[in-house]
């Protein structure tokens, strides 16, 4: 078995989740125009000492990290990979793992999958990928499951590949690439409030009306067709949520003040991302998408660390730094 004696740094991008119209099964990874690497690295690298396992905390949000290492997704990714190496007869090495936190926890930007993207990502690279895209992605559903309750993949899958991924789990794959209106800006809105993946899943019904499931499904074959027909207007006409929405806005201050807002600036399509509580836009303007950001400062992010940020689409997802 080769490892790289170099360190081996992985960045992993935020993702909205849901996308409005695709209930756990659409996600798309997005990156702020000016720049910004928003989301998490993960370094991997040969343990100093050589004698135990060792995980470092870093960045923005390190803060708000368990204090003990066996708590944190990176540690439990570390885990799952040395299990699976054993499993295909290789030895694990001693590690020094690095988590750079830059995307506060709760967001619904897909902050526990860019984590376990990163980290499952960071150790596959080191160890010289012996693990295929469909079994890290298998890895990553498995423990992004371990923190929402259940498995899904529509952030992980386009945190780690990239672009809009449409969840299809068909026995050989878990995803499928959408095409993507490349012009099109989304305004994410950060508040800066805490609302759990779990508790935003509980408060949904547990049983939906026929009429629901109908316009549920309707709506995401439709905007689908019409990613593929490059039906724009379409596409986002047909973005709306019917399963999540409804019963989530209530937990979000002023959603519906700047839902309002946003309709009359024209948007082609705004809704919650993933559980909440970040809101986003979508807009082929750039000055509309400027507005937009400037509408969700001053009506929706309104505590001291939220954040706002105009991105488009991140094509790369996980990448090597």
């Amino acid at each position: 078995m080769t490892v790289n004696q170099s360190k081996i740094s992985v960045f992993a991008p935020v993702s909205i989740g849901n996308v409005s119209v695709g209930f756990d099964n659409l996600g798309l990874a997005v990156a702020p125009v000016d720049g910004t690497l928003l989301g998490d690295i993960v370094s991997a690298e040969l343990a100093i000492n050589g004698q135990k396992d060792q995980l470092i905390n870093q960045g923005a949000y390190q803060n708000i990290l368990p204090t003990n290492k066996e708590d944190n997704l990176v540690w439990y990714c570390l885990l799952e990979f040395n299990q699976a190496l054993k499993q295909i007869g290789q030895v694990p090495q001693v590690l020094q793992l690095t988590l750079e936190k830059n995307i506060p926890i709760c967001s619904g930007l897909g902050s526990s999958a860019c984590s376990v993207v990163a980290g499952l990502t960071a150790l596959n690279e080191f160890y010289n990928k012996p693990f295929s895209d469909q079994q890290l992605l298998t890895m990553m559903g498995t423990l992004e499951g371990k923190m929402s309750g259940s498995i899904h993949y529509d952030n992980v899958a386009p945190c780690y590949l990239g672009g809009m991924q449409l969840m299809i789990d068909d026995g050989q794959n878990v995803c499928h690439s959408i095409p993507l209106f490349d012009d099109c800006y989304w305004v994410i809105g950060f508040p800066n409030i805490e609302i759990s993946t779990k508790m935003a899943r509980e408060i949904l019904p547990k049983q939906y009306a026929r009429a629901d499931l109908i316009a549920y499904g309707s709506h995401l074959a439709g905007f689908i067709a019409a990613c593929y027909a490059k039906n724009k207007q379409q596409a986002f006409a047909l973005m709306k949520d019917f399963v999540a929405e409804p019963y989530r806005k209530g937990l979000l201050d002023n959603f519906e003040t700047t839902q309002q807002k946003l309709l009359k600036l024209g948007v082609l399509a705004q809704g919650i991302s993933g559980s909440g509580p970040t809101i986003f836009a979508v807009t082929d303007n750039l000055l509309q998408a400027e507005k937009i950001k400037q509408l969700f400062d001053q009506f929706y992010c309104l505590n001291e660390n939220s954040f706002s940020h105009i991105c488009k689409a991140d094509q790369q997802g996980a990448r090597v730094l």
